[in-house]
């Protein structure tokens, strides 16, 4: 197949070309062009992909059998794309994300549960709706929190930064609260599964972990991926409405239950995660963290110090 990954060059984007370009396919990225491919002799057409002309300008000539769009975060972003390629791919595979989803009772979050009207990720689900109404022969992925080598969200660093540091881990709640992490390299593999799957179009699947794990656990876990005994760790809990951060982001993960089923992945895509939270954890220190010298690197960590000297007084 011709695919086109629009982006391709950071994180999932990555992966997902390496995987594509292993089983066959001749991949084209679209980006900025600040990176270079991942892979040796790729094609990369470079553009704006927020400047619709000038994607309908560089990407009308061009004939694919699928398309990954890695980084449309709302329609407009989309719609330029599905306007040059209606009715002329096989498939368009959508990345979207589980923070769509409405916060619920009942858990985890399953495809078809209700989707919240003021998620910050309202843009992926109008991009979802829009695709199924113009009958593009799409599938959407949803992922819950992605981590991994290169991951440019604050994430399992943010733990990393702390621990190799010696430094409590200061947690919002009681640190019960459950979350789902999903590796980079799973969800790109589960990606590259949806291609060719008839039953996959106008399917949604939820791409993650298969475990959960609670915020203490997950300190724990990352405590174990760093060498370090998890029962050695100071993990201080704190009421988050008691401070006042401003912009300042004191923890990475929203303080609720936050986790999908990936049952449906599993069944339909004959995908499996290859890594369980510790091995990709430490897949993601040694590869990422130590490789980069984060660990040697400042950190900041005024918040830190407000919320730990509230927490002695």
């Amino acid at each position: 197949m011709r695919i086109l990954i629009m982006g391709g060059t950071r994180f999932i984007g990555v992966y997902l070309t390496k995987i594509l370009v292993e089983q066959g396919h001749e991949v084209v990225l679209f980006n900025r062009g600040n990176k270079p491919a991942p892979v040796e002799g790729v094609k990369q057409i470079h553009g704006d992909r927020t400047d619709a002309a000038q994607l309908k300008a560089k990407l009308s000539p061009e004939d694919f059998d699928a398309i990954f769009d890695n980084n449309g975060r709302e329609l407009s972003d989309t719609q330029p794309l599905v306007e040059i390629f209606k009715d002329r791919v096989q498939h368009f595979i959508y990345m979207s994300s589980a923070g769509v989803y409405l916060k619920s009772d009942q858990m985890p979050h399953v495809e078809g549960d209700a989707v919240d009207p003021k998620s910050r990720h309202l843009g992926k689900y109008e991009t979802e709706s829009f695709l199924e109404k113009q009958g593009m022969p799409f599938t959407s992925i949803r992922p819950t929190y992605i981590y991994g080598p290169q991951n440019y969200n604050e994430l399992e660093g943010w733990f990393f930064d702390r621990i190799v540091r010696d430094r409590p881990i200061p947690i919002p709640g009681n640190g019960l609260h459950i979350t789902q992490l999903g590796h980079c390299k799973d969800l790109a593999n589960a990606m590259a599964a949806v291609l060719g799957k008839s039953q996959a179009i106008g399917q949604i699947y939820n791409v993650s972990g298969d475990r959960y794990v609670t915020f203490d656990g997950l300190a724990r876990a990352c405590a174990e991926a760093l060498g370090k005994a998890p029962e050695s760790l100071k993990i201080v809990h704190y009421d988050a409405k008691k401070f006042d951060f401003g912009k300042r982001k004191a923890f990475p993960l929203r303080t609720q239950h936050f986790f999908a089923s990936v049952n449906k992945a599993i069944t339909e895509l004959n995908w499996r995660p290859e890594y369980d939270l510790i091995s990709g954890l430490k897949d993601s220190f040694q590869n990422d963290y130590l490789a980069s010298g984060r660990d040697k690197a400042e950190v900041d960590l005024s918040v830190d110090d407000e919320i730990l000297s509230a927490a002695n007084h």
